[in-house]
């Protein structure tokens, strides 16, 4: 009872009741405003703001019609090879020479009765023997038909592997060259990136892209610029990359996370660059860059609002 008339008198007395009541401390009242100011700045920044991304993909320098594989019709031996890494060659143009079995057999009694006559024209004396080598002597040596089948482009590009040498035995259908199709040699270059399956439908044609390129050092003389010009609908499978690239092995290392995505990628012309193309620095390298040179592309997608994460 001594407690309960110690509250009685104290809420009795006028003096208690005049009282001011303190809710919060300063220092209360600052975290407050602090709290309040920052909630507003994140509501702004949400609702007007935008946040970039970009997404990463291996790829390849080429041309836009991509590679071929020439392959021997007949088995045999290579005698001669008629072209030259690098060389552009026409639709048709011999590329090398196979000798098959059947005319190796054909040769045999041929080139006795070559031997024959070519030597009867050497001993005929230095002048006859000039004039006997460009006609009759000739058409045992360097006049005679020679033997094999050639091997022949199918369509007009640039030779950028020749896998067959002289001497070496082919079968039929063996790798035998890879050719760049480039019907011009001003063709500008493309870049061809594959991208995962998930990350593939979130890119628009259009987005910006840096290029790094493997030949060119990206901290002296920066990335290449680009766009996308398409990205394909559906993903696709090693044969199908091996098939555009005329390259397996690529074709394995760009599939090996499962089916990519192809995006095309335009690259950005300048005449200020000794490449002929822009570059996110001044001048860029001081050198071409080639094709089938792997480079890896950073594609800016879209512009989103952080609102739009919170909306369904």
């Amino acid at each position: 009872m001594q407690f309960r008339q110690r509250a009685l008198s104290k809420l009795q007395s006028p003096e208690e009741i005049d009282l001011p009541v303190r809710f919060a401390r300063p220092q209360g009242w600052l975290v407050l405003t602090v709290t309040v100011i920052a909630m507003a700045a994140a509501t702004f920044w949400a609702i007007n703001g935008s946040v970039s991304s970009t997404v990463r993909a291996p790829g390849i320098l080429t041309h836009a019609q991509g590679s071929y594989v020439l392959q021997s019709p007949v088995a045999g031996q290579v005698t001669e090879v008629l072209a030259e890494e690098g060389k552009s060659l026409p639709a048709g143009a011999p590329l090398l020479r196979v000798r098959t079995s059947g005319d190796r057999a054909e040769s045999e009694p041929a080139e006795g009765g070559a031997d024959g006559t070519g030597g009867a024209g050497s001993d005929s004396g230095e002048d006859s023997g000039t004039g006997g080598g460009s006609g009759e002597g000739g058409s045992g040596d360097g006049g005679r038909k020679k033997d094999g089948t050639v091997v022949r482009t199918l369509a007009a590009g640039r030779v950028t592997s020749l896998v067959a040498t002289i001497g070496a035995v082919v079968t039929t259908g063996a790798d035998v060259a890879v050719l760049e199709r480039v019907d011009d040699g001003r063709s500008p270059l493309r870049a061809m990136l594959y991208l995962s399956a998930d990350n593939g439908t979130a890119v628009p044609v259009g987005a910006r892209v840096d290029l790094t390129v493997q030949s060119v050092p990206s901290q002296q003389y920066g990335v290449l610029r680009g766009r996308v010009k398409a990205v394909g609908r559906t993903s696709q499978s090693r044969q199908q990359i091996a098939g555009f690239l005329g390259d397996g092995q690529l074709a394995e290392q760009f599939s090996r996370q499962g089916r990519p995505v192809a995006v095309l990628v335009e690259l950005d012309r300048s005449t200020r660059t000794e490449s002929g193309y822009a570059w996110s620095s001044a001048d860029g390298p001081p050198y071409a860059i080639e094709s089938m040179t792997p480079a890896g592309g950073a594609i800016r997608l879209a512009d989103q609002r952080p609102i739009d994460w919170l909306l369904p």
